[in-house]
C-alpha cells in the first residue's frame, strides 16, 4: 500500500473509533432533539417550517430526513457527524501529503482526530462536523486547481463550497481565507480569473440563504459580544491538548510551521482568518460561537505537524553531519525535466550508507510522532471520558423524560415554560404519554412551527383553575432570574404557578428544571391534615 494512502486512511479510521466510542449517551440535548423532530417531519413540512424558523440549517435537516428515515434513534442521529469528521481527518492529512510529503500528512490527520474539539463535534448531532468535512474538501480542492491548469478543477471547487456554505452561512469566511492564500502563494492572473469564478458561483448560490436567515436574526439573539476570554477559549480549543505544556509545545512548534512554504500559505489564512473576522463582525452584532468555525480547526494540526518535520530534518541533518539529503516524496524526486534530483549539481553524492541512514531516521521520526500523538490523546483521556456523558451537554432531555414518565399520574396537567422546552415531549412522546398539554391549541407539524401554538393567556388562565396539580417544564435560568417573558402566554404561566401553587418536587438537568407545582389550598390542607396525624411517615409525607 502507498505511503499516501496510509497517510490519509489512518487518521480517518483513528477518529472513527474515537466518534463511536460511547456515541449512545442515553439522552439527547435542546439543538439534537431540534434535528431529531425537524428530521422526521414529511419534506413539505420540514420547508413549512424552514419560512420562519432555521432556514440556515434546511439542507442539513433535509438530508437527516433521509438518515432518519432509516431509524430513527440518537446513534443514527449521530453517526453522519462521526464520518464528517473522519472525512475532515483523512482530508486534513491529504493536504499535508500533497502539500510536504506523506508523514507530515500522516502527523496532521492524526492530530486533527485526537483533538478533543473535534471528538466533541463529532458527537453531536448537528451539521457542524458536516461543514467541516466541506471546507477541508474545498480547501484540496482549491490546492489541485491552483496547481493543475483545467476549468473543470475550478468548477468543482465552486460547487462543494457552495454545498457547504449551504449547510451553514458562516463558512462564506472561509473565502477571505482562500483568498489570502492565493494572495501568499503569488499566483498567476488566470488562477486569480478561475477563483473569482467559483467564488462567484457559491456567493451567487448563497445570497437566498442570506436573505432568508436575516429575517430570522431573533435565533441568534442569545449570543453576547466575544472578547479576549472567548478568544483565549477558542484558542485552546484548537489545540490536540488544550492546556499544559503540551499546549505550549504545539504552539511553538506552529510557529516554526509558518516557514512551511505552501502549507503555512494554506494552513495560516485557514486557522486564524474565519474566526477573527466572526469576532470582529461580533463586536457590532454577535454571531460568535466556536461551532460557527470549527472548521478552521483544521489548520491549526497541518502547522504543528509542519513544525514537527522541521525539528525532524534539523536532528536528522545533525546526526547526518549536516549533509543536506532530499526529502521530498518518491513522486517528486525528479525534476521537470526528468533528471533525479539526486543527481544534480546541488544535491550530494549518494553513498549508498547516505540513503540508509536517511530512510532509518525518517521511519524512525515518523514513529515519534505518532508516538508523541498517542500519548497527547491519552493526556486527553480524562477529557474524552467526561465528554461521553450525558450531564456534560447543556442538557440531558432523556434524564427529563425518564423522569416524567415515572411521576406524572394520567391525566396530569403539563405546562412547558417556555413552550420550546415541549421538545421534550416531543422527543420522548411515551413518557409524557399520561400528561395533559394543558396549554397547546396546535401540533408544530400542523401549525409549520417547531413547539406548536399555545391557546391565549385568558383561556390558560381558565384551564389552570380548575387543577389542584401541574408538572412544569421550565427553562431553569427563567426560574430563578425572576424575569418576566416577552410572550403573554408565558407570563401567565409563570405568574400563575407562583402566586397559586407551590413547588413540592424538583429535577434539574442542565438548562431544564421539572417541577411538581400543587395548589397553595391543597398542599395546606395536606400538611394539616399530616400534622395531626402522627401516625403518617415522613416518608409518607414525602411521596404525597
Amino acid at each position: 500500500m502507498r505511503a499516501e494512502t496510509v497517510a490519509v486512511a489512518v487518521p480517518a479510521v483513528v477518529i472513527l473509533a474515537i466518534g463511536l466510542w460511547g456515541l449512545d449517551r442515553g439522552g439527547m440535548w435542546g439543538d439534537e432533539s431540534v434535528t431529531f423532530l425537524v428530521g422526521r417531519r414529511t419534506v413539505p413540512q420540514i420547508w413549512q417550517l424552514l419560512h420562519g424558523l432555521d432556514a440556515v440549517h434546511g439542507l442539513y435537516y433535509l438530508f437527516m430526513h433521509v438518515v432518519l428515515a432509516v431509524h430513527p434513534g440518537e446513534v443514527l442521529l449521530r453517526l453522519p457527524s462521526v464520518f464528517g469528521a473522519a472525512a475532515t481527518a483523512g482530508l486534513v492529512a491529504a493536504l499535508g501529503v500533497r502539500l510536504v510529503r506523506p508523514r507530515v500528512g500522516l502527523w496532521a490527520g492524526l492530530l486533527y482526530a485526537v483533538t478533543p474539539m473535534t471528538g466533541h463535534y463529532a458527537q453531536e448531532g448537528r451539521s457542524y462536523a458536516l461543514v467541516a468535512a466541506g471546507v477541508a474538501a474545498a480547501t484540496l480542492l482549491l490546492v489541485r486547481a491552483v496547481e493543475g491548469r483545467s476549468r473543470r478543477g475550478w468548477w468543482w471547487y465552486g460547487g462543494v463550497l457552495a454545498m457547504t456554505c449551504l449547510l451553514h452561512e458562516l463558512v462564506v469566511l472561509v473565502l477571505c481565507a482562500h483568498a489570502l492564500t492565493l494572495a501568499l502563494m503569488r499566483v498567476p492572473k488566470r488562477v486569480w480569473l478561475g477563483w473569482g469564478r467559483a467564488a462567484g458561483l457559491a456567493g451567487a448560490v448563497l445570497l437566498p440563504l442570506v436573505w432568508v436567515s436575516h429575517e430570522q436574526a431573533a435565533q441568534v439573539a442569545w449570543l453576547v459580544t466575544p472578547g479576549w476570554e472567548q478568544a483565549g477559549l477558542l484558542v485552546r480549543d484548537f489545540g490536540p491538548v488544550p492546556d499544559g505544556v503540551a499546549f505550549w509545545v504545539c504552539v511553538a512548534l506552529m510557529v516554526l510551521g509558518l516557514g512551511a512554504g505552501r502549507l503555512a500559505a494554506v494552513a495560516l489564512p485557514l486557522l486564524v482568518l474565519p474566526p477573527a473576522l466572526l469576532i470582529a463582525v461580533s463586536q457590532i452584532r454577535p454571531l460568535f460561537h466556536e461551532r460557527y468555525v470549527l472548521y478552521a480547526l483544521a489548520g491549526a494540526p497541518l502547522l504543528v505537524a509542519a513544525g514537527a518535520e522541521w525539528v525532524a530534518g534539523a536532528v536528522g541533518r545533525l546526526r547526518l553531519g549536516g549533509r543536506r539529503v532530499p526529502t521530498l516524496p518518491r513522486s517528486r524526486l525528479r525534476s521537470s525535466g526528468g533528471t533525479p534530483l539526486a543527481l544534480r549539481n546541488d544535491c550530494p553524492p549518494d553513498d549508498g550508507r547516505l540513503t540508509r541512514h536517511r530512510l532509518l531516521f525518517g521511519r524512525l521520526g515518523t514513529l515519534t510522532g505518532i508516538l508523541a500523538v498517542a500519548l497527547a490523546f491519552v493526556q486527553c483521556l480524562p477529557l474524552y471520558r467526561q465528554d461521553r456523558s450525558p450531564a456534560h451537554r447543556p442538557e440531558n432531555l432523556g434524564a427529563v423524560a425518564a423522569r416524567a414518565a415515572r411521576d406524572i399520574r394520567p391525566g396530569d396537567p403539563v405546562l412547558f415554560l417556555p413552550s420550546n422546552w415541549r421538545l421534550a415531549a416531543l422527543t420522548y412522546p411515551k413518557a409524557f404519554r399520561r400528561a395533559r398539554d394543558i396549554a397547546l391549541r396546535e401540533s408544530g407539524p400542523r401549525s409549520g412551527t417547531l413547539s406548536g401554538i399555545e391557546t391565549t393567556p385568558e383561556a390558560l388562565r381558565r384551564k389552570l383553575a380548575g387543577v389542584d396539580r401541574v408538572w412544569v417544564v421550565a427553562q431553569s435560568r427563567l426560574l430563578s432570574s425572576g424575569l418576566l417573558p416577552a410572550d403573554p402566554t408565558e407570563r401567565v404561566k409563570l405568574a400563575v404557578v407562583e402566586e397559586q401553587f407551590i413547588a413540592r418536587e424538583r429535577y434539574v438537568s442542565g438548562r431544564v428544571t421539572f417541577l411538581l407545582y400543587v395548589r397553595r389550598s391543597a398542599a395546606s390542607a395536606s400538611a394539616a391534615v399530616a400534622a395531626s396525624s402522627p401516625l403518617v411517615s415522613s416518608s409518607s409525607r414525602d411521596r404525597s
